[in-house]
């Protein structure tokens, strides 16, 4: 790993909802992992980068909506211009969904679930990098 994680919290909303059950499409993971690749790239290079595209992408556990995700990654090879990033997503919270319960209960998981992970390249030019703009990347 090159630097630090960079970490991005955020709650599943209704209206990322998509199918039934209120299950949220994977493609909202890959937006939050392109947030996170740019946070990545500024703090590595103090520019926001092009990102080209992702491989090695799996789904690992079902999103709703009204969850609790954290979305990281890490530098893990760079180039001359190109960065290999791991990417993962984490839920930390979920709603109940018990019929017994208010509509609005959630539980605080005690261990994270794995929803998924990929990993993805990003180009810097040679021109547009400024260095590391935080001295965790080092």
């Amino acid at each position: 790993m090159i630097g630090n994680k960079v970490m991005l919290r955020a709650r599943m909303s209704a209206g990322e909802a998509h199918y039934a059950g209120e299950l949220v499409n994977g493609s909202h993971i890959l937006d939050f992992w392109g947030d996170v690749g740019t946070e990545l790239m500024i703090r590595n290079d103090g520019d926001e980068s092009l990102f080209v595209g992702y491989h090695d992408v799996k789904f690992t556990a079902p999103v709703y909506a009204g969850d609790f995700m954290e979305y990281v990654g890490w530098i893990e090879e760079r180039g001359g211009s190109s960065r290999t990033c791991h990417f993962e997503a984490w839920k930390t919270v979920e709603l109940t969904r018990d019929e017994n319960l208010a509509l609005s209960s959630a539980n605080v998981l005690t261990e994270p679930v794995l929803c998924g992970e990929a990993k993805g390249t990003l180009i810097v030019k040679k021109d547009l990098q400024r260095g590391p703009q935080d001295p965790a990347f080092k």
